[in-house]
């Protein structure tokens, strides 16, 4: 099936090399920080969900026995509302600063109104209780149909669409008229939490000079670092971020929260304070993913050409904008080459926690909708819903809805190993069982990134780069760079460092850090060589054109040199060798992943078994195919809960009921079956490797499978998120 390249260490399954300080505890993660006179911080909450904050009195918190010093939203300095880079596009500094301490409204549950310091979590705790605030509280609005609704409460503004958009290719007037088949369904899914084991944390130190050294669990240190410095109001020089280990973030660890309310407690003390969240404050005070409304309506030929699409996509972006309807847009489609198109999108306030990215955000609600349609199309049609997919299948060429023109993609190679895969044409083997497929897109992002490289002496190498390690990228980065140098990997040393000790390196999200940052360590590589031939020529004394350099050995006329022999003589030849790299590339190649998946319900109870899963896709190619294969696993994991059971249950006055893992029900082993994966390799030429972003694509296509199957098992069409027992039991009721 792969065309590409076979390379010595690329596409081997080397040991991670932070494996053993993680299982054996010596990593460091947020929470594990610790200082010299540490203080702990406690943040309190609201307890509305829309409620005006009529005053705030901290005198009793202030003077309670342990209290170090306790701040509200008039400790935030007032900056202006200039834009401000959250890594995935810029806000409003105004909104970022209102998500750290509410300002004049509590705008959903768990807005943080006020922080209290003190020498240890519980007297820190039990102070904030003593916060006196006067809410007036407001009715709450809580899906985007309902705060579009002529006369519904406002959040602020004019409002509650705070952005609104259209993609228009064609004339889909026109398509849906030349339909034969025309398919119109309405779906609605609940908010989701990305369900991270590590909750959110930050320590700050304020020192006497003005410098704030920031330890956190994140996704984007460099983010961190701007963001304090635009809300604190000091310059990015005298901020310094420490991604400390993380334990999980989907994207849930991009937004700021607790940095620079840390910051603040620490300035007012003069002494290092850490704060840790709840696992209710997790699920209440930070971003998970949009809920969402939207309506798809397809039309098609008798001979199974899609000769329209129309997408009305309304998502909740919580209380600040930023619904993720965006990128829902630029996939809804983007698996087929669809003549006629228009797209309408909505980005609504509502009074839930302002949403943040979760692993594909806004596509997999988008998918679930389309895929639904279009597995209703080719059902309508008589066709096989592979072979109807395969026939309007996106290739190279095609240009989405949103614009872009598709370079070389793979969509068409997955399909066909779906069709090709035994699962698809396996038996079923029983009642009330049923088989589902669907595809899913996603774009993937470039964005920039820096490494830097030394030379040991004893000829290993040292690897410095600032992307944070979620899914073993330390190693993966560390094999392009060991590929190029021709060493083996174990001889690349990788650290991940401070926002001081490296150049600008942009979050880890948008599948984007093996294939930027591995780009920079390629690059670095390089630097390295093309140091090294100038180094064994002075040795060699010739001309440096005459030295080549192969697989990590440096040759000449002169005699031959591993870069273990020429590494000792460095010093005496000009000093130490240290590549540097910062790029920012723009050859992204987007990545499509599909599903089988074999379902059984119980008719009697609606509870659906998920019996067999198979996850194909596109990944350019697999520089560690552990990892990959681990990402398909997981991101279908995260799909399959996000199908069967995740939501945020919600009282009508915006209370979230199920605010612990206890009671939000994600997947567990007991759910699961063993997870296929199969690694299509269509390489990107946007990459000198050919890689493709692998982390995202597929989470997208299991919510449309899965409902799918389910369709098969039962004759009903499920059309709501999550299809949970009581709700596969409603609809096998209604049929």
């Amino acid at each position: 099936m792969s065309t590409v390249k076979e390379y010595k260490v690329i596409g081997t399954r080397p040991v991670r090399h932070d494996g053993a300080d993680k299982v054996t505890g010596r990593a460091l993660y947020g929470a594990d920080y610790s200082a010299a006179g540490l203080l702990h911080g406690f943040v309190l909450r609201s307890p509305h969900a829309h409620a005006r904050i009529v005053s705030i009195d901290t005198s009793k918190a202030a003077a309670f026995p342990g209290v170090l010093a306790v701040v509200t939203a008039a400790d935030l300095p007032e900056s202006g509302d200039r834009m401000v880079d959250l890594g995935e596009g810029e806000v409003p500094l105004s909104h970022v600063r209102g998500n750290i301490f509410a300002q004049g409204k509590a705008l959903y549950r768990g807005h943080a109104i006020a922080a209290v310091a003190a020498a240890s979590p519980h007297v820190a705790e039990e102070a904030a209780g003593l916060i006196e605030v006067v809410y007036e509280p407001l009715e709450a609005v809580l899906t985007a149909p309902a705060a579009m609704r002529e006369g519904a409460p406002v959040l602020y503004g004019e409002s509650n669409v705070s952005h609104q958009f259209q993609h228009v290719k064609g004339d889909v007037a026109e398509g849906f008229q030349a339909a034969d088949v025309i398919v119109e369904r309405e779906f609605t899914t609940s908010t989701v939490h990305q369900g991270y084991i590590e909750p959110q944390n930050a320590s700050a130190f304020w020192s006497s000079d003005g410098r704030v050294s920031v330890w956190t669990s994140t996704q984007g240190a460099f983010i961190v670092r701007d963001v304090m410095a635009a809300v604190l109001d000091i310059p990015v020089s005298q901020v310094k971020v420490t991604p400390m280990e993380i334990g999980g973030g989907f994207g849930g660890k991009i937004p700021v929260y607790l940095e620079p309310v840390a910051a603040l407690l620490s300035k007012k003390t003069g002494k290092p304070v850490k704060l840790v969240m709840s696992r209710k404050d997790v699920f209440e005070g930070t971003g998970p993913t949009p809920g969402s409304f939207m309506r798809v309506k397809m039309g098609a030929k008798k001979d199974g050409t899609i000769t329209a699409a129309q997408a009305y996509l309304a998502f909740e972006a919580g209380a600040y904008p930023g619904a993720m309807v965006v990128p829902a847009s630029m996939t809804v489609f983007a698996a087929y080459d669809i003549e006629n198109g228009l797209i309408d999108g909505f980005d609504v306030l509502v009074n839930k926690p302002s949403t943040a990215a979760y692993r594909a955000p806004g596509a997999p609600n988008a998918a679930f909708a389309a895929e639904s349609v279009v597995d209703e199309l080719a059902e309508k049609l008589g066709m096989d819903p592979v072979e109807f997919r395969l026939k309007n299948a996106a290739k190279e060429g095609t240009r989405r809805m949103d614009g872009p023109k598709f370079r070389r993609i793979g969509c068409v190679e997955v399909l066909e190993a779906i069709k090709n895969h035994p699962h698809y044409s396996a038996p079923l083997g029983g009642p009330n069982r049923g088989r589902g497929i669907a595809i899913g897109f996603w774009f993937n992002i470039g964005m920039e990134s820096s490494c830097n490289i030394s030379v040991n002496s004893d000829g290993t190498v040292n690897l410095v780069e600032g992307s944070t390690d979620i899914g073993g990228t330390r190693t993966s980065i560390a094999m392009q760079a060991a590929e190029v140098l021709g060493i083996p990997v174990t001889d690349v040393n990788p650290s991940v460092v401070d926002t001081d000790s490296i150049g600008w390196t942009n979050l880890t999200g948008g599948s984007r850090t093996t294939f930027a940052t591995g780009w920079a360590a390629y690059e670095a590589a390089l630097d390295i060589v093309r140091q090294l031939k100038e180094r064994a020529a002075k040795l060699w004394s010739v001309d440096v054109s005459e030295v080549e350099f192969a697989d990590g050995v440096l040759k000449s006329s002169a005699g031959t040199m591993t870069i273990k022999e020429i590494a000792p003589k460095l010093n005496g030849t000009g000093g130490p060798v240290v590549g540097r790299a910062t790029v920012n590339p723009k050859g992204v190649g987007g990545s499509f992943a599909g599903n089988i998946v074999d379902v059984e319900v119980d008719p009697e109870t609606g509870k659906t078994t998920i019996l067999r899963f198979t996850a194909v896709q596109d990944v350019g190619k697999a520089i560690h195919p552990s990892y990959v294969e681990g990402q398909l696993q997981g991101g279908s994991v995260q799909g399959i809960g996000w199908a069967l059971n995740e939501e945020y249950f919600m009282r009508d006055d915006g209370t979230m009921m199920n605010s612990s893992f206890l009671d939000y029900r994600m997947p567990t082993i007991l759910d699961l079956p063993m997870i296929d994966t199969v690694l299509v390799e269509v390489p990107n030429p946007g990459h000198p490797f050919g890689v493709r972003g692998v982390g995202e694509a597929n989470i997208v296509p299991p919510l449309g499978a899965i409902a799918n199957a389910i369709y098969r098992a039962i004759g009903v069409r499920m059309n709501h998120l999550p299809m949970s027992p009581p709700a596969v039991w409603k609809a096998i009721a209604s049929k």
